[in-house]
């Protein structure tokens, strides 16, 4: 449910606010995700990935669309550096 309501975010407001989107699936995501024992927490904001998201959409655009194959890969990037185990 969680992920269909940040898809409609995404897409009633042309992409902008997908960082509040995406930030709050993993979180759920994240919190919800034992390994061995150990649970995992999500760090990142909305506002720390919307600087990030603005620039690739910008690099995207500009080269029509070929960087877009690479804004995954930051995306997950990003993620990894911000999901920790919880102390």
């Amino acid at each position: 449910m969680l992920k269909i309501i940040g898809l409609l975010v995404t897409v009633l407001s042309l992409g902008i606010l997908m960082p509040w989107a995406y930030c709050r699936v993993y979180s759920w995501e994240a919190s919800h995700t034992v390994i061995d024992g150990r649970r995992l927490v999500f760090t990142g904001s909305a506002v720390g990935l919307f600087g990030q998201w603005i620039k690739w959409l910008l690099l995207s655009f500009i080269t029509f669309g070929i960087y877009g194959f690479w804004v995954d890969i930051k995306l997950k990037q990003w993620r990894t550096k911000h999901t920790h185990f919880r102390n």
